[in-house]
Formats: structure tokens, C-alpha cells, sequence
């Protein structure tokens, strides 16, 4: 089966989201290679998804003491087989960055998976410092004067970050390298 998924960062405003197709067939590792892709994040950092309060899914760590399901292992189908179920994906501990992935369809027949089919708004740049770093980030993008205009735009940042645009076709060929 081929799932619609639709994934947005959660507490930030605008939202930033994106529509994608996978194949129910993949292990949850495989899907967060996918939401890397349709987010635009650089995968440098560690992340899990979470069923519920009780159940994590990710790379378990035996120093940890948190019981942690094999992501290289579970398939997708094994948990999200529902329209309306809900897990959420946390990407990067430090920033946390907290993603809502819905199940939107599940199809049949549909194109080769996986597959970006909408999306709005570019993904924060990767060690923004979370929501808050990242509103910050914007406020002092609006501020030629600020103090820590050049450090954090010129320099890091760049002056041409658009925080509106979202290219569909380089995410799809960015898939296309994960079949």
C-alpha cells in the first residue's frame, strides 16, 4: 500500500509543511531518510518518533535506559495503517525540532513512492536553535542595524534565505536518489 502523509513542524508560525507518498513496505529509518528529503533538513542529528508517551521508535542506544523500538527494523506498516492516525517525529534532541505526521490516504495505486506531492514554506536551516532560535533568527533578519545582522545573516544564514519558497521538483529529485 502507498500511504499520503502530510508533515508539519509543530509551534512554528508560518507553518511549514509538506504531502508525500511512501510505500507502507519501508522501515521507519527509511522514512526518516524520506523526511529529511521533503523537509530540507541535512540528517546531522539524531531522531525518533514517538506512538504515544509510552512507545519510541529510533536507534536505540544501549547506554540509554529509554526502551527504544529498532527503526532499522519496524516497518511502517506495522504501526501507521489508519487515515487519521497521528505520530509525532523528532528531529535533532538539541533544537527539537517536533513534527505532526498525519495519515492522510492510504492508495492502492498511485505513483512510484516515495514521491513530494505539495508542501509550503522553506524548512529552518539546521542548528537554528529550535522555534525560538529561529523566530529570533527572522526578527533580526528584519534588522539591518541589529547588532548581530552580519554574524547571523551575512554569514550564516545568507541574505537570500527565503523563508517562503519551497522547490518541489529539487525535493522529488533528491527522492528519486533514495530508491
Amino acid at each position: 500500500m502507498i500511504l499520503q502523509l502530510k508533515i508539519e513542524i509543530m509551534d512554528l508560525q508560518p507553518l511549514a509543511w509538506r504531502r508525500f507518498l511512501i510505500d507502507d513496505k519501508i522501515t521507519f529509518h527509511q522514512l526518516h531518510k524520506v523526511i529529511q528529503e521533503v523537509m530540507g533538513w541535512n540528517d546531522y542529528h539524531l531522531y525518533k518518533f514517538n506512538l504515544n508517551e509510552d512507545e519510541e521508535i529510533g536507534i536505540p542506544d544501549p547506554d540509554d535506559e529509554v526502551v527504544v523500538k529498532d527503526s532499522r527494523k519496524l516497518k511502517v506498516k506495522s504501526v501507521l495503517n489508519a487515515v487519521k492516525q497521528k505520530i509525532v517525529y523528532t528531529y535533532d534532541f538539541g533544537d527539537n525540532w517536533e513534527h505532526l505526521i498525519t495519515v492522510e490516504k492510504i492508495l492502492e495505486n498511485a505513483e512510484k513512492a516515495p514521491v513530494c506531492i505539495e508542501g509550503e514554506r522553506a524548512c529552518p536551516p539546521e542548528d537554528a536553535g529550535g522555534t525560538c532560535g529561529y523566530e529570533e533568527l527572522l526578527k533580526i533578519r528584519k534588522n539591518k542595524k541589529h547588532p548581530d545582522y552580519k554574524e547571523y545573516i551575512v554569514e550564516w544564514l545568507g541574505e537570500d534565505f527565503d523563508t517562503e519558497k519551497f522547490d518541489i521538483e529539487a525535493v522529488n529529485r533528491r527522492l528519486k536518489r533514495l530508491k
